[in-house]
């Protein structure tokens, strides 16, 4: 996985977080605190769901890009590195899955 782009956007949000900006949306979210990034965490996730169900790909697109921007507002906000959420996805994708596990999962949410 090619990840330089996700790193230099987060890179982009710690130095917003770090030295505010006038005028910019992430300075913006950091300002009115966790409660407002979350609730835009939340509003993304359900678009992005809605866009999908929908079968609009380009649409669907745009809203994954904006839940992954929220989420790294998020991450930033509570000071967890990307490194970590990209450690653990490589972790997982070298494990291979319990489908019994995982229906259990899925029929237990």
């Amino acid at each position: 996985m090619n990840d330089t782009i996700l790193k230099e956007l987060y890179q982009v949000i710690l130095s917003r977080k770090a030295d505010p900006q006038e005028n910019s949306y992430t300075c913006y979210l950091f300002d009115k605190g966790l409660d407002k990034i979350l609730k835009k965490v939340g509003e993304e996730c359900a678009e992005t769901i809605i866009a999908a169900k929908n079968g609009r790909q380009e649409e669907t697109v745009g809203e994954i890009s904006d839940l992954i921007y929220h989420l790294m507002v998020m991450m930033a906000a509570q000071r967890i590195p990307l490194d970590a959420v990209l450690e653990e996805l490589e972790r997982r994708s070298h494990k291979i899955g319990n489908l019994k596990q995982m229906k259990n999962v899925d029929r237990d949410t």
